[in-house]
């Protein structure tokens, strides 16, 4: 593979110094960009976009042919892994994902088996292949997948939910269940991510999208144990070089400390916690990511340019900042606004690291 000509993202999860606070955004590939949705359009769906190699790489690079990011993702949906587990997953006009068999019977719990990622994912692995190839060293590649308990929320319930009811149900009344449904998948997603690292992908992050939904008590029990699974079956290294890796538990700042005893090189925050905070209370355990509020970015420039400043200034001149924002960035984003984002981290943080 081709030597790395920006290394700056993967420094700063090892805590090593850079010279600028590298940056990316969560779903920069997407709808807020014309060109994503052209080629969104071409694809006829959603499904046929993820599932196509060659589209899934075009549509990866686009925002990088826009803005001076320091890594590109791999573009893909959290919730390939229960559709490889047989679930069905499909896509309905105006609900989001769905899928057309959840999990429901304890029988069909029983019979949950982990996929084989070149098989049924094998799709995704070309995908990251051909991205891969495509960036020629440009910026390194990022791979991804849920955390156990978000996939496990999804399978459960069968789609999104706003109150969580049927898989709490099962948290409180069937524990036994849960545990084997979340056992299963993060055996499952273990395998999905060194597959995908095996593949080309240079750092991984695990999105624990829901875990924020968990009273303190069930996080620790039905959510982190198997982050820690997750991060504990990751490959560290290939050919050579450390495999850097991300969790991000969506409202999860309440416990940052523990999600940083899990052995993960980085935690993802929201926006809900100031991140120098953050810093002080983890201290040189890990690398922290964040943590724009996305809604920022509707503002005008000069705010957009403050509130950059505001999260930078509060991390300070230390090691070990990857910018971004605190949760995905909306579809309804003016591409402008994540110009001044993108060269007020670039520029800002310069200034910093020269005690400016």
């Amino acid at each position: 593979m081709t030597r790395l000509q920006n290394d700056t993202f993967l420094r700063a999860l090892l805590r090593q110094p850079t010279e600028y606070t590298p940056l990316w955004l969560m779903r920069q590939a997407g709808r807020y960009l014309p060109e994503y949705c052209e080629t969104r359009k071409r694809a006829g769906s959603f499904l046929n976009l993820c599932k196509s190699p060659t589209m899934a790489c075009e549509v990866t690079l686009q925002p990088l042919a826009r803005y001076n990011l320091d890594a590109a993702i791999l573009f893909s949906d959290i919730l390939t892994v229960p559709d490889a587990m047989g679930l069905g997953l499909y896509f309905a006009e105006g609900e989001g994902p769905r899928f057309e068999r959840p999990l429901r019977d304890e029988w069909e719990i029983r019979n949950l088996a982990i996929p084989d990622p070149h098989a049924e994912l094998q799709y995704v692995m070309d995908a990251v292949a051909e991205i891969r190839r495509a960036l020629n060293g440009s910026v390194p590649l990022i791979g991804f997948s849920g955390s156990p308990w978000t996939l496990a929320c999804y399978m459960v319930e069968g789609g999104s939910s706003d109150d969580y009811r049927k898989v709490k149900a099962m948290a409180y009344s069937r524990p036994d269940l849960l545990h084997h449904i979340l056992s299963v998948t993060a055996d499952s997603v273990v395998a999905y991510l060194n597959a995908q690292i095996e593949s080309g992908a240079q750092a991984v992050m695990v999105f624990d999208s829901w875990g924020g939904v968990l009273s303190e008590a069930a996080y620790h029990e039905f959510s982190l144990p198997y982050l820690k699974r997750v991060v504990d079956g990751l490959i560290k290294e290939r050919d050579g070089e450390r495999v850097p890796n991300i969790v991000f538990t969506k409202g999860g700042g309440l416990w940052i400390e523990s999600i940083a005893d899990i052995g993960c090189d980085a935690v993802g925050l929201d926006w809900t916690m100031d991140i120098g905070r953050a810093r002080k209370l983890v201290g040189d355990k890990v690398a922290l990511q964040g943590n724009l509020d996305p809604n920022v970015l509707f503002a005008p420039p000069e705010a957009v340019a403050r509130e950059t400043k505001r999260v930078l200034d509060s991390f300070g001149n230390h090691p070990g900042h990857v910018f971004n924002l605190g949760h995905g960035i909306s579809q309804f984003t003016p591409p402008e606004s994540v110009s001044v984002l993108v060269d007020t981290v670039h520029e800002h943080s310069r200034k910093i690291r020269a005690g400016a």
